[in-house]
């Protein structure tokens, strides 16, 4: 076996465990997040039942607007990330007894769902639609822990 040829089989090797650690990473976390908490469900059973339970509230005005929001997500991503955040925004909704989504529990549910790092787009996305930030300006200057 040349030496060239042998570079390549053991580069090939460090790049296939690096790949797969990162996907097993990926689905340690999936796993985790499956595994039912105290009260019996898990975080994804509850993001689950806020959609259903508030699925009749959204407006095909707010489907848009968080399609808009959960753009900037890679491709890849935007489905689970669509999901945490609907969650969050029907959790919101039902604990302020709404009877419909509205801009206010939307933008509310995304920062709340959101790690800080990701509201720069979300404040530049309300300054373009000329929507107030003054309500938000609390929940936008916490600390967020997903």
């Amino acid at each position: 076996m040349s030496l060239g040829f042998s570079l390549f089989i053991i580069s090939w090797i460090i790049i296939m465990i690096g790949l797969m650690s990162i996907g097993g990473f990926f689905m340690f976390r999936k796993f985790l997040k499956r595994l039912p908490k105290e009260d019996g469900r898990s975080v994804i059973d509850w993001e689950e039942r806020y959609i259903e339970l508030t699925r009749h509230m959204w407006t095909q005005e707010k489907k848009d607007l968080l399609e808009e929001l959960v753009s900037p997500v890679p491709e890849l991503f935007r489905d689970v990330a669509r999901q945490k955040i609907a969650g969050r925004i029907g959790q919101v909704a039902l604990e302020k007894k709404s009877s419909k989504i509205t801009e206010s529990i939307l933008i509310e549910g995304y920062i709340l769902a959101t790690p800080k790092r990701d509201h720069k787009f979300l404040i530049k996305k309300l300054e373009e639609k000329q929507i107030d930030l003054t309500p938000y300006q609390p929940l936008l200057e916490q600390s967020i822990t997903p």
